[in-house]
């Protein structure tokens, strides 16, 4: 409860600086209802079968403050939950309210000028639409946006972005943790993230490499197979290790169209832990259609293993827009997504269909 009022008085404090100060900060958000009717099944030596119906919602407020000449800050104030959200009766493994996780999730500034830009802080990375996070930090189920889930789709980081010939380079110097064990500051977990995203006539590319350039501890577990692979003795917490990551995303206009095609190999070999993986996705959005198939295969042979992963992951949407105006809107979005994942082949395999509607308020 006293955190809950805290939030309220720094809101209404917000509230009076925006009078004050001319508009100089912009408030704005959204507001959801999740229906989800979800059906899972393992099979192999580990067996368990469900289904369910359960409500999710969520509620985002952003911050922007314009302090001229191309100074600027940003926040994020949503609950630190996966996906921002909660659960009626606490369902799904959600919480089952808001109010206890409510706090500051993004916050970053920085500046933005003509031919460059430079910020810092929490901020967002975009892995709804580059699965790049989603490989290096589940490298045996990258599928299902869970980086965008599971972190909240940020990282703390030091960037710095240029125009550089046709297109533009950004790097980033990302903080993944303090190692207070260590004498040495720079034995802190550090990675790097360098992309040149430029143009080919109408095709956009943006070729990147991620990499863990000191030791890092990497929790690598497949997101919806870490239960059932823990009773199969299969860990996967991998500590002082340095994966990486290379690829690109191709946006390929076609009319009404927009295709993109991404194609993105990470691996990592520091003493026992050795493996490497692969992740494909094809992209269609037309109108308010969106869909998308996820492919990746990843081979672990970790401390004598001999272990393959694979999966596969559908998602399918159409946004229908109930009402718009200057001051918000409403959607509709009937969303279908389904996850397939196979480990050794039948030794261990997992089905999962979502059914969703998502009813959503943006202002």
């Amino acid at each position: 409860m006293k955190k809950l009022l805290s939030l309220v008085f720094a809101l209404a404090m917000t509230a009076a600086f925006v009078t004050t100060a001319e508009a100089s900060v912009k408030i704005s958000g959204d507001a959801m209802v999740r229906p989800r009717y979800e059906t899972y099944e393992f099979k192999g030596d580990y067996t368990k079968q469900a289904d369910d119906l359960y409500w999710l919602y969520r509620v985002r407020l952003r911050l922007a403050a314009d302090l001229g000449e191309g100074y600027f800050a940003k926040a994020l104030l949503a609950s630190e939950t996966p996906g921002w959200f909660a659960a009626v009766g606490g369902k799904g493994g959600f919480p089952a309210s808001l109010s206890k996780e409510f706090g500051v999730n993004q916050f970053y500034f920085g500046r933005m000028m003509e031919n460059s830009h430079y910020l810092t802080g929490y901020a967002p990375v975009n892995s709804f639409n580059n699965p790049i996070y989603d490989l290096i930090v589940f490298p045996f189920q990258p599928v299902e946006i869970p980086y965008f889930l599971y972190f909240n789709d940020r990282i703390f980081a030091l960037n710095y972005g240029a125009k550089v010939g046709p297109g533009e380079l950004n790097t980033s110097l990302l903080v993944l943790d303090n190692d207070m064990q260590e004498d040495d500051v720079f034995e802190d977990a550090y990675a790097i993230h360098v992309m040149y995203k430029t143009n080919i006539g109408n095709v956009t590319i943006d070729p990147q490499l991620l990499a863990a350039i000191t030791d890092a501890d990497l929790d690598a577990a497949s997101h919806s197979l870490k239960v059932p692979l823990a009773t199969l003795g299969v860990d996967h917490e991998y500590q002082n290790v340095t994966p990486w990551s290379v690829g690109t995303n191709v946006v390929i206009p076609a009319g009404d169209t927009k295709f993109t095609l991404s194609g993105f190999y990470t691996a990592c070999n520091n003493g026992d832990v050795e493996y490497d993986g692969y992740l494909f996705r094809v992209k269609a959005e037309h109108g308010p259609i969106r869909a998308w198939v996820d492919y990746s295969s990843t081979d672990d042979e970790s401390f004598g293993r001999s272990d393959n992963y694979s999966s596969m992951f559908v998602w399918a949407q159409y946004n229908y827009k109930v009402y718009e105006s200057s001051m918000g809107s409403f959607t509709l979005s009937p969303t279908v997504r389904y996850i397939s994942s196979e480990f050794n082949n039948d030794e261990l395999e997992f089905n999962r269909l979502r059914t969703e509607l998502w009813a959503q308020v943006a202002f």
